[in-house]
C-alpha cells in the first residue's frame, strides 16, 4: 500500500488521540519532516493519503509505514541508525544497545557508539515513520506525551 503523492507542501491534521496536530513536509514523493505541533503552520492542507493512514494507525490499525518514501537529510552515520530503527516491527521494542548491534559499523559495547545512537534518535526528522518510540531506553524526537501515547497504542 503506497502512500506517496506528487504533491510538495506541508500537510497537517488534528489528532484527538494525540491532543495535537500531526504535520509533515513532503517534497515530491518523499516525506522530509514530521512533527506534532499544538498548532499547525499557516499554510497547510489536511488532504493527503499519509494523513489518512496515520489517522487509521492512531485509531488502532497496525501499520509500520516502511513503504513510505523518505527524504532524509541527515549525516550518513545517523541515517544508518535511523534505517536500523525503521526495521523494528510494530508492537516490538528494542534497546539502544540492540539498535547499535543492528547498525552497520557500530559496536554495542562502545559508549561512543551508544551515544551516536541516542543522538540519531533525538535528531530523527520523521518520528513515527522512523519509530523511535520503539526504542525503550533512548530519546524520541516526538514530544514525551506523544511518545507515551504511541508506545501505549502499540502495547509497549
Amino acid at each position: 500500500m503506497e502512500t506517496p503523492s506528487d504533491d510538495a507542501g506541508i500537510y497537517a491534521r488534528e489528532s484527538e488521540y494525540l491532543d495535537r496536530y500531526v504535520q509533515f513536509g513532503a517534497a515530491g514523493d518523499r516525506i522530509i519532516s514530521l512533527s506534532f505541533p499544538t498548532h499547525p503552520e499557516d499554510v497547510t492542507s489536511d488532504d493527503h493519503a499519509l494523513l489518512d493512514r496515520i489517522d487509521e494507525y492512531l485509531a488502532g490499525a497496525e501499520d509500520d509505514f516502511r513503504d513510505v518514501a523518505l527524504g532524509l537529510t541527515v549525516p550518513t552515520d545517523q541515517r544508518r541508525v535511523l534505517e536500523a530503527v525503521r526495521e523494528i516491527p510494530y508492537g516490538e521494542n528494542a534497546t539502544v544497545e540492540q539498535v547499535a548491534r543492528m547498525t552497520p559499523d557500530l559496536d554495542s559495547t562502545e559508549q561512543e557508539d551508544l551515544t551516536a545512537v541516542r543522538e540519531a534518535l533525538a535528531a530523527n526528522p520523521v518520528p513515527l515513520l522512523i519509530p523511535d518510540h520503539r526504542v525503550r531506553d533512548g530519546p524520541s524526537a516526538a514530544p514525551p506525551p506523544v511518545e507515551q501515547k504511541l508506545r501505549s497504542l502499540e502495547g509497549l
